[in-house]
């Protein structure tokens, strides 16, 4: 009887794990705001690293968060090494492509809590009544993206995490001191 529950029990586990590897480990999630700020005083907070984590909701759970900058924040090449708790985990952020005011390519690579390799592109509109942010994610994830997706609604915890993170950003930018001094958005180079 026992052996027969096994075997049983290896069936249906073998024919999961078939139906995670037919999935696409590919993903792409976007989600977008209205900002009541031009594009000028959101840009530095996005293209800047040292910036970011005045409105990034992955920085915010976890206030002690260690950083390491590398280059010239704001530029293409300059990265930002973090280790978080195991809400915001670790791994390298790499400024990859810049367009002043409009467009930032993003490379994360996380080493904590799993591998993983994405892209993350923040653009810029103008809008009548402000401007339009969109955040975009995308990457192939593999065998672990697949079976999270099968287990876990990733598009709705990403599209959550990007209204948090809209939300903190409307707090730093709206507000009428929340303009970011000349001095803020030319960071200082490694530390």
């Amino acid at each position: 009887m026992v052996k027969k529950v096994l075997i049983g029990f290896l069936v249906v586990v073998v024919l999961f794990l078939g139906y995670v590897a037919t999935r696409s480990g590919t993903f792409r999630y976007e989600n977008s705001a209205i900002i009541n700020a031009p594009a000028e005083k959101i840009f530095p907070y996005l293209s800047n690293f040292k910036m970011g984590g005045q409105w990034s909701p992955y920085e915010q759970v976890d206030p002690n968060m260690k950083k390491t900058f590398t280059g010239e924040d704001g530029q293409v090449g300059s990265a930002m090494d973090f280790e978080g708790n195991s809400e915001a985990g670790s791994g390298r952020l790499e400024m990859k492509e810049i367009k002043p005011n409009e467009f930032v390519l993003i490379k994360l690579i996380m080493t904590k809590p799993m591998n993983a390799e994405q892209m993350i592109e923040y653009k810029l509109t103008p809008e009548a009544e402000g401007t339009r942010f969109t955040w975009t994610m995308y990457g192939d994830g593999g065998f672990m993206t697949k079976l999270m997706t099968v287990l876990i609604d990733c598009e709705a915890m990403f599209k959550g995490q990007m209204q948090k993170g809209f939300d903190n950003l409307k707090k730093v930018v709206e507000t009428p001191a929340a303009a970011p001094s000349a001095a803020e958005p030319a960071a200082s180079p490694a530390q």
